[in-house]
């Protein structure tokens, strides 16, 4: 693996590149983008693909890439030109790209501002609580995260977002009333240490789940775009707005093994099925041939 750096405004991103261990010349490179996960996260899906050229990168901000410009929220469009600097570094465009979470919002965006950068995206189950029929309501619980971890830290601000992105159905009146969940459910601490930090919890994520999409942009775009869902993902936020992407875009979602993060590796703290995973990525990227 080599790994690289590239200067952007404000930043200095760092991004790793493994070639191809058979069929190095076969397929474009792939591009795995997540937020706020960096470029350890998709080590077990990038190693049962070693037909491909797997890039990497750790989002401005987070893990190895620094930001000078002051700011400590990462916008979609923003990344997006980080993401489409990397792009151009390899000269090896149009590249495919696998996105999750934030990551597809990012690539969406990417998508919409530089059309002939992918060839394929499969973007799976981005966070887009505005795409909902329950825009409102999901936006409000969202918002109760960030309120449960502004006034009691980590524990009660992980304790929300769990109850929040496991919950099945739309986000109702009487979700919206319940007490907030006791950390200690689900093996969270109590105590507060009193960051205020986190990229998920705070309001930094905001600027990714208020994406509205560019689906008139996204439709015209060449790249042909894959929404992915999970099998364990039914009904349950991410995997509801998946299928509204999806619908937008005129299209069905398309199913991948386990959950939101399918493609941990199986000894992490949310492990996957990284090795079913890749089989269906692949599969999906080489319907393009």
């Amino acid at each position: 693996m080599e790994t690289k750096s590239i200067k952007t405004p404000g930043a200095v991103i760092v991004y790793d590149i493994a070639d191809a261990r058979n069929g190095a010349d076969a397929h474009p490179p792939l591009v795995m983008i997540g937020q706020p996960m960096d470029a350890s996260g998709f080590r077990a899906l990038a190693s049962y693909l070693p037909d491909r050229m797997v890039v990497t990168y750790d989002p401005r901000g987070l893990g190895r890439s620094t930001r000078s410009d002051g700011e400590v929220t990462n916008t979609p469009t923003q990344q997006a030109e980080d993401v489409h600097a990397i792009i151009t570094a390899l000269g090896a465009g149009p590249v495919d790209m696998f996105a999750s979470s934030g990551g597809a919002v990012t690539a969406l965006a990417l998508v919409a501002a530089h059309p002939d950068d992918l060839r394929t995206l499969v973007a799976h189950e981005p966070p887009l609580p505005g795409v909902l029929p329950d825009a409102d309501g999901a936006e409000r619980a969202l918002a109760a995260v960030h309120e449960a971890y502004n006034s009691k830290g980590f524990g009660s601000g992980m304790a929300a977002f769990i109850a929040m992105t496991s919950w099945r159905g739309e986000f109702t009146d009487d979700y919206l009333a319940q007490p907030a969940p006791d950390p200690a459910m689900f093996g969270m601490p109590a105590d507060d240490n009193g960051s205020r930090d986190d990229p998920l919890l705070s309001e930094r994520s905001s600027a990714i789940t208020d994406l509205r999409p560019d689906i008139d942009a996204l439709k015209a775009a060449p790249t042909r775009i894959v929404i992915g869902v999970g099998e364990e993902s039914e009904g349950i936020f991410t995997g509801r707005a998946s299928v509204a992407v999806a619908q937008l875009l005129g299209s069905d979602p398309v199913v991948f093994p386990s959950h939101h993060g399918g493609f941990a590796a199986e000894d992490s703290g949310y492990p996957g099925k990284p090795e079913a995973f890749a089989r269906r990525l692949r599969e999906v990227l080489d319907e393009r041939g």
